[in-house]
């Protein structure tokens, strides 16, 4: 009888991980420093000085500015255009 008890015992002493993943202490604590990196890196990627928001907002504000550019010179073309028309009057006046 004593035979049949061992084995029992030798299950009871899985640990934790071994017994919830089936992996052992070691491989577990290294896939979970792995997890780890892998979301500190994403972290950084999405939210970090070199980040996907960066870009985004920086193509947000390349887009104001070009925009900005096309109405400037729309309103450059407008004012040249009311200048020459002065400038043709005074000449016309002397």
């Amino acid at each position: 009888m004593q035979q049949n008890e061992e084995p029992l015992l030798e299950e009871e002493r899985e640990s934790f991980s071994e017994r919830y993943f089936g992996l052992s202490t070691t491989k577990f604590l290294l896939a979970s420093g792995f997890v780890l990196l892998v979301g500190v890196y994403m972290g950084f990627i999405f939210f970090g000085n070199n980040s996907l928001s960066v870009l985004l907002d920086l193509e947000e504000h390349q887009n104001y500015l070009s925009e900005d550019i096309e109405r400037l010179k729309a309103e450059n073309a407008a004012l040249q255009k009311q200048y020459f028309e002065l400038k043709e009057l005074d000449a016309d006046s002397q």
